[in-house]
């Protein structure tokens, strides 16, 4: 998954997959983009380009879905999802949906909180009048920039910890001489280093491991404690039931 992380012992509970469900995106008569959150982040950028417009292309490197970017405020390449957000619409355990303005949200970096016990069901986005061509190009560019940067052919949850405020995670963590140091088959990515890769049959429970020693390796050399994007959830194998970001 795209910054998640279950533990070995599952998710005591019904999961809910919204890409098999949630899948529509249109463009709407205020000129807005309208995408449910199974839509994937990619579609958005390739779909909004085809439409005349600009500013989404970003999205493109998003390895993850609308309802996850919306959640998390996801971003990459200086852009993140909520600087174009318009509205949103939620849904609650008793199936009523809602349309929700900004308003009804407070948005920080990779964190979003709002109204309890809803979640996004479908998210409006406005970007920019601009050339399919040149969106095209923009698209083409960040992609080529992602493979070549990020450790796209290894199993992985996307970028592990926040950037801390004026420095990046990753300078932090090579300048702690933590590239490529392993806990089972997980491994800090020796392309870049706020990527934890699976080199083979790596558990959760490995992945866990390394983080905590990457936090604590990080945080006696630099003075600095990453804060953890991803998400983990889920049971501990043989362990009780836990969830922390």
């Amino acid at each position: 998954g795209s910054n998640l992380l279950v533990r070995d012992g599952g998710v005591r509970g019904t999961v809910i997959m919204t890409s098999g469900a949630l899948g529509e995106l249109s463009l709407q008569g205020d000129g807005t983009v309208r995408a449910e959150a199974g839509v994937a982040c990619a579609k958005i950028a390739r779909f909004s380009v085809q439409q005349g417009l600009q500013g989404g292309e970003f999205l493109a490197g998003i390895p993850g879905t609308v309802g996850g970017a919306l959640a998390m405020n996801a971003g990459c390449h200086g852009s993140e999802t909520w600087q174009f957000v318009t509205a949103v619409e939620t849904i609650d355990r008793t199936g009523q949906r809602r349309v929700r303005s900004l308003k009804d949200f407070t948005v920080a970096y990779r964190k979003v909180s709002g109204p309890a016990g809803e979640w996004f069901a479908a998210g409006h986005f406005r970007f920019r009048p601009g050339q399919a061509v040149e969106g095209k190009g923009v698209i083409k560019q960040l992609l080529a920039k992602r493979g070549a940067s990020q450790p796209t052919q290894l199993p992985n949850a996307g970028s592990v910890f926040k950037n801390p405020a004026g420095d990046f995670a990753a300078r932090l963590i090579e300048a702690s001489g933590l590239k490529g140091i392993c806990e089972g088959h997980a491994c800090v990515s020796k392309l870049h280093a706020n990527f934890i890769v699976n080199t083979g049959d790596a558990r959760a429970a490995d992945i866990e491991k390394l983080i905590a020693r990457v936090q604590a390796e990080v945080e006696m050399q630099q003075g600095v404690r990453l804060e953890t994007e991803v998400r983990v959830i889920g049971e501990e194998k043989g362990g009780t039931a836990d969830e922390r970001r």
